[in-house]
């Protein structure tokens, strides 16, 4: 049984001021989540303008990218579930979507470079210089917002989206997935033929790299599906523009092209529902069955006829960690009828085991959390 529980509004102090007001009035929208027994949700931060991609540093900060100019902090000092404050690190960047952490530093991934704030922690509310590791990334903007994160072998993951709905790109590195060394050196392709993925994150099982896709547009209301793909091996070619949801052969592109030539998704997902920064639940609050699990923001339609997406989905996948076997509904609300009051993003799983979601239409990053 599913159940709605009323959380509180946060209102943030402006950067640098003192403690947190307290929680103001019931949040009417927040009440129309539903979520399954036992979970609730709350406002981690408001007022996050287009809150988009998420980053926790050692401190327990989370780091805010966006598709505007800025980049924000979120620190949670007294660790109480809510941020203390609102700090805008930088403004003036170019779709600075993408965000991690490594080493103390804060990298933040632009449309065609990768930036690198030193000493994050305690540089961040003084406006800091960033070093530039990489600059060579292609300027085209469709499709060119960056998701990125680092892996278990210690570099820095780096997508570059195809630059159309569906086509053949010239520069062979549209469509792939890319890996660099921290320092911006050693660039190689990992993975082929994925239209755009705007979240990837690597199975706690087998350490393999799974990410969401989304599928092209313009076949209909129902097809294709968009993806959600584990990659055994680097190297692997996952069908755009030729295949799409692994057995559909696009009707341009797709003539003479045989669907066992590429990988298959993992899991179909639902037609247009654009799925975004996925995570595997790697924490210990919700109950054993989550853990492992991916849990899938999705971001919605845009051009369905009758939307889908604005929720949050779950894959269950087997203990292998290699198959996935379920594909349900965890969180939704956000779409009432045809309209929209908010559109999930990307995911954190925090130290505590809540689960923080960014939304770039509500401004927001909300805080799930189970139990008392």
């Amino acid at each position: 049984m599913m159940r709605r529980l009323l959380p509180f509004l946060l209102v943030l102090p402006l950067a640098g001021s003192g403690p947190a007001l307290p929680p103001a009035a019931p949040d009417a929208n927040l009440a129309k989540i539903k979520l399954p027994a036992g979970f609730r949700i709350s406002y981690f931060a408001q007022n996050v303008g287009g809150a988009r991609s998420l980053a926790l540093g050692p401190d327990g900060t989370v780091y805010v990218g966006t598709r505007g100019d800025k980049v924000y902090a979120l620190p949670d000092r007294n660790k109480d579930g809510r941020a203390d404050e609102l700090v805008t690190i930088a403004s003036g960047l170019n779709e600075p979507n993408g965000v991690a952490v490594r080493g103390g530093a804060l990298y933040v991934g632009e449309i065609s470079r990768i930036l690198r704030y030193d000493n994050i922690a305690t540089t961040l509310r003084q406006k800091p210089k960033p070093k530039v590791v990489y600059d060579q990334l292609p300027t085209k903007e469709h499709h060119g917002w960056k998701y990125i994160s680092f892996g278990p072998d210690g570099k820095l993951y780096v997508p570059v989206g195809a630059p159309c709905n569906v086509c053949l790109p010239e520069e062979p590195i549209f469509a792939t997935i890319n890996r660099m060394n921290p320092d911006g050196t050693g660039l190689e392709t990992v993975a082929y033929g994925v239209r755009n993925t705007v979240g990837f994150d690597w199975s706690p099982v087998d350490k393999a790299l799974w990410f969401t896709d989304n599928g092209r547009d313009m076949l209909g209301d129902d097809k294709p599906a968009c993806e959600l793909n584990r990659a055994a091996a680097a190297g692997l070619h996952f069908g755009f523009p030729y295949i799409h949801q692994g057995d559909l052969p696009d009707p341009q592109f797709g003539k003479g092209k045989e669907a066992s030539t590429y990988t298959p998704p993992a899991q179909k997902l639902g037609a247009h529902v654009a799925p975004l920064g996925m995570k595997f639940y790697t924490g210990q609050m919700f109950p054993a069955q989550y853990r492992n699990q991916v849990f899938i923001p999705e971001h919605g339609s845009w051009n369905r006829s009758s939307k889908s997406g604005y929720r949050i989905t779950l894959v269950t996948v087997d203990a292998s960690g290699k198959k996935a076997t379920g594909y349900q509904t965890f969180a939704s609300g956000w779409l009432e009828g045809q309209r929209s009051w908010g559109r999930p993003v990307a995911l954190l799983v925090m130290p505590d085991g809540a689960l923080l979601v960014s939304d770039d239409q509500n401004d927001c990053v909300y805080r799930i959390s189970y139990g008392k």
